[in-house]
């Protein structure tokens, strides 16, 4: 018989610390997940693993993770795997693992990740010193450790997440024909959905729901960060959560003795990466990456999107979100609802790990609901790096086989993108734009990208306007014409609206 690779414990924990005494290091968290985890499956199995992998850690990183979590553990893995940055890293362990149990080089293998931001924050409000083992930069890092970003983004301010989604978001809502308003009200919903699934999940950060109008209404408590991004649109990172997942073969299973109904089988997966700098996507409302790896899961698992009777869709931003329905084909109102967690912004964003929780919850709702499929999405960097897994409790049929990601890469390399020009001065057009605002609710920088007459595309700023930036918050933007002209005090390009 085959031997399918299938998930047979999933574990989560949500620290809600209100104070240092019950603050948890990531470590920690890691190993109460993977304690949970392994209950789940029956118990027994961690001093069995062969494979430990460890999801990078933004707020706490150690020298060895995966060897200080092997420890507190008491396994003795011969695999010890340390990734790189990006939220898609769940599931591109899950799909790399699934091929490797398949292939016979990995039998028993465990996921795991968490972040302890909270409990940071509260010890630099309170200018403590936590007792945590030193931090410290590994040696050894699997993945794409490329930066997100080149020197002309960052020149112009966009760096962070915070300030790149809203690119794409205003993208979304001109290529939509929607007004500034129109657009808001659909975020609000769309948010609002998101925000009940939260309320009902025991391991949200916020498990609140909110209307749409608390979602969209800009006020001291949910400050605009970066339009058409109030707070609570964004998602939050300072949470204290950890997930674990354990995997194995079908066979390898049975002969545990680990019962059928905690199987979870992979049934697909996918992934690829967008073309990597935001300069040269071929456009911002769309993700040819997404859509490639949702269509490689789906095909391998021998499935239709009509198939499919829940999903978990990246929700870092409320683009992310509109991103992945449209490489579905789906609305974003969808009956099926977007999220098995809440999303993000109100299930909380533990750094890269989020998606070991959407697995989790996956895993959960099919044991549940055995005749159900599940179709989950992972996204890294500035929707840079994509996965994505079909999972059911039911088995497939015939071969297991994982497509190799480069085939899809090389369909995704070659699209047609404008070229970008450092140094640009004439007549413009805004492509896409935002505006960044400060803590005390006034707008600090415009960004813009735009086009030169010529069809090549440019990083710019605004000037230091308050009425211009405001303005951009209420008027549809994205088309106006104006002139571009270059810094080369700043190194810096400066669009002037007409």
């Amino acid at each position: 018989m085959a031997n399918y690779p299938v998930i047979v414990g999933a574990g989560q924990f949500t620290n809600h610390a209100q104070s240092l005494d019950g603050a948890l290091e990531p470590l920690e968290l890691m190993a109460r997940a993977a304690r949970s985890a392994d209950e789940d499956a029956g118990g027994g199995l961690l001093a069995a693993l062969d494979s430990l992998q460890v999801v990078n850690i933004l707020g706490w990183p150690y020298p060895d993770a995966p060897g200080l979590l092997s420890e507190r553990l008491g396994a003795s893995p011969a695999q010890k795997v340390y990734t790189a940055v990006g939220g898609e890293t769940p599931q591109r362990l899950v799909n790399e693992t699934a091929e490797a149990i398949v292939r016979g080089e990995t039998r028993l293998a465990l996921i795991a990740g968490a972040e302890a931001m909270n409990s940071r924050r509260l010890a630099r409000r309170a200018d403590v010193h936590l007792p945590w083992p030193i931090r410290g930069n590994p040696e050894h890092v699997v993945g794409d450790t490329r930066p997100g970003f080149s020197d002309i983004e960052a020149r112009h301010g966009t760096v962070a997440p915070v300030r790149v989604y809203p690119l794409f978001e205003n993208a979304i809502r001109a290529n939509a024909a929607r007004t500034v308003d129109e657009h808001q009200a659909h975020l609000g919903r769309l948010c609002a959905a998101f925000t009940a699934v939260a309320a009902k999940n025991p391991y949200a950060w916020f498990p609140q729901e909110r209307s749409p109008d608390e979602l969209t209404e800009v006020n001291a408590g949910n400050r605009w960060v970066c339009f058409p991004y109030p707070k609570r649109m964004n998602a939050i990172m300072e949470v204290d959560q950890g997930a674990a997942l354990i995997m194995t073969g079908s066979e390898t299973a049975r002969e545990l003795g680990i019962p059928e109904e905690k199987w979870v089988y992979v049934r697909g997966c996918g992934q690829a990466n967008d073309k990597w700098l935001v300069s040269d996507r071929v456009n911002y409302h769309t993700s040819p990456a997404i859509r490639a790896a949702i269509s490689r899961a789906l095909d391998q698992a021998g499935l239709t999107v009509d198939d499919i009777d829940m999903f978990d869709i990246y929700s870092c931003f409320p683009a992310a979100v509109q991103l992945g329905a449209d490489a579905l084909g789906i609305s974003t109102d969808d009956p099926r609802g977007l999220t098995l967690t809440g999303g993000l912004p109100y299930f909380g964003g533990p750094g890269n790990n989020y998606v070991s929780h959407s697995i989790a919850a996956a895993v959960e709702r099919l044991r549940a609901e055995p005749e159900k499929k599940a179709l989950l999405t992972g996204l890294g960097w500035f929707s840079t790096k994509h996965s994505a897994g079909v999972y059911s409790s039911t088995p497939p049929t015939g071969k297991w086989v994982r497509t190799d990601p480069k085939e899809d890469q090389e369909t995704i390399e070659v699209m047609e993108s404008p070229s970008v020009v450092d140094a640009a001065d004439g007549k413009a057009t805004i492509e896409t734009y935002t505006v960044a605002f400060g803590r005390e609710g006034e707008p600090e920088t415009g960004i813009v990208i735009g086009r030169l007459a010529d069809g090549t595309r440019f990083w710019a700023n605004t000037p230091s306007d308050t009425d211009l930036m405001l303005a951009m918050t209420r008027e549809e933007f994205v088309g106006r014409d104006g002139t571009v002209a270059h810094d080369a005090a700043t190194q810096r390009n400066i669009f002037t609206p007409r």
